[in-house]
């Protein structure tokens, strides 16, 4: 028996050895095999489910120690949560990203915790972004440009933006994916839905399944460079009137499924009040032209931007022009979802509505919260411009679709007669507030002027 166990233990070095030299002669990343991958995620899910199943059984609920307790517990998960988006990146960090932006719906311990994940995106080598453009492009970096900056614009959880300048001249942006996303995302999504599964059958009122099937579905497009550059040129022309807006043309020579080549466009965060005080940006313009954007997408085009947060809207003064420009980037998909008022207090019932929400409507929501977040932020709220822009997309959204059922020529000239009627009553009701709030403000200033 001796001699047995000594055989047998003999043989499972020699193949833990040659296990390790090949794995060592090919230079693998233990993080690249799903079976690490999932071990990982399902052990940290077994912690945190323990965690919740065993903390509270000895405090009475309701009490101060059961909602200092809870909290200790929430903030806790969040942080192994946090570490498992960070082990794992890529996809793990893309659906931990769409976490931290869930406020008012998950506890304000996780979405602090998972919001850092948006300025912890990982970078890929200088290396990884060589190999994936010489596979992609069939060329060495040299052979397509003239300067290459090595240290990435902007890093996100599937891609990096690096800046580059061409044989010809011109200053481009050059999106890279990063290399193995693309092999580990549809595996990252099996094991988030099994994982979301188990612990909806541990705890009935967790209803995130959701979350996993918008990436199920989503994450195919995200990682279609090709479909991202398509989009950007049909917004381009689809909103080219609005000579206000700047999207980056695409070069498609230079493009991929995994590579995406724009045009260069500086500019400052939408949300970035400094930058527009500094370059003498008019705040109260932007945020009446981002609601023009985003209402005729929505109700007069029914294609809407699809990541709609600051990063991904910059404003900048053209320097030919000398007139303020909006510039949209990145348009791939991203959803989220804002519900104020008594979210916790209702968060099984929210989520369950959100199983059952078509996909386009949280796309609504996601778009509302970035308008009425940058309205906040640039302090033009009290302004009921936005209202008045969605009101004039709706009536020719409205307009546009009565005509498309009728065939009578003066059915049709009745329609049109009955939306410019529409139209200009909304004018004039925007005359009338922008002299009251004129008058108003010259009343004040009297008033102070007095006083003093």
């Amino acid at each position: 028996m001796a001699g047995r166990l000594l055989k047998l233990s003999s043989l499972a070095t020699a193949l833990f050895a040659s296990s390790g030299f090949y794995l060592n002669s090919r230079q693998l990343d233990l993080n690249d095999l799903s079976v690490i991958r999932f071990g990982r995620a399902a052990a940290t899910t077994a912690v945190i489910s323990y965690d919740y199943l065993t903390a509270f059984k000895h405090v009475e609920y309701g009490t101060e120690e059961y909602w200092a307790l809870k909290s200790k517990v929430h903030r806790r998960s969040a942080e192994r949560l946090l570490d498992l988006c960070c082990a794992n990146r890529g996809t793990f960090i893309k659906v931990g990203q769409h976490l931290g932006a869930l406020d008012y719906l998950l506890p304000e311990e996780y979405t602090s915790t998972l919001k850092v994940l948006h300025s912890r995106a990982p970078q890929s080598s200088m290396e990884e972004i060589q190999k994936v453009i010489r596979e992609d492009l069939g060329k060495e970096l040299s052979e397509l440009f003239v300067s290459f900056e090595e240290k990435p614009q902007g890093a996100a959880s599937l891609a990096q933006v690096h800046k580059a300048v061409l044989h010809d001249g011109r200053t481009v942006a050059v999106k890279v994916q990063h290399p193995k996303v693309q092999t580990q995302s549809s595996k990252d999504i099996v094991v988030m839905e099994l994982l979301v599964r188990v612990v909806h059958w541990l705890f009935t009122d967790f209803a995130f399944l959701w979350l996993v099937e918008e990436a199920k579905k989503n994450m195919p497009l995200e990682l279609d460079f090709l479909n991202e550059g398509r989009n950007a040129e049909k917004v381009a022309n689809m909103l080219s009137h609005h000579t206000f807006l700047k999207i980056p043309m695409i070069h498609w020579d230079l493009s991929t499924k995994r590579i995406l080549t724009m045009e260069f466009a500086e500019g400052g965060q939408v949300n970035d009040t400094d930058y527009m005080k500094k370059h003498g940006i008019n705040v109260n313009k932007i945020s009446e032209n981002l609601g023009k954007l985003y209402s005729e997408m929505i109700f007069v085009h029914g294609f809407v931007h699809c990541d709609p947060h600051p990063g991904n809207v910059l404003v900048r003064m053209c320097p030919q022009s000398k007139k303020t420009e909006i510039i949209l980037l990145d348009h791939g998909l991203y959803q989220d979802v804002e519900i104020r008022t008594n979210a916790a207090l209702y968060l099984p019932q929210i989520s369950e509505l959100l199983n059952r929400v078509p996909r386009q409507m949280l796309l609504l929501l996601k778009t509302n919260d970035l308008l009425r977040g940058i309205e906040t932020t640039l302090q033009t709220r009290a302004s009921s411009s936005s209202f008045i822009n969605m009101s004039r997309c709706c009536i020719q959204a409205m307009a546009r679709h009565k005509r498309s059922k009728v065939q009578s020529r003066r059915r049709r000239l009745q329609i049109n007669l009955a939306e410019s009627l529409c139209l200009w009553q909304l004018t004039l009701y925007e005359l009338y507030l922008w002299v009251k709030a004129s008058m108003l403000v010259h009343w004040f200033s009297a008033l102070l002027a007095f006083v003093q």
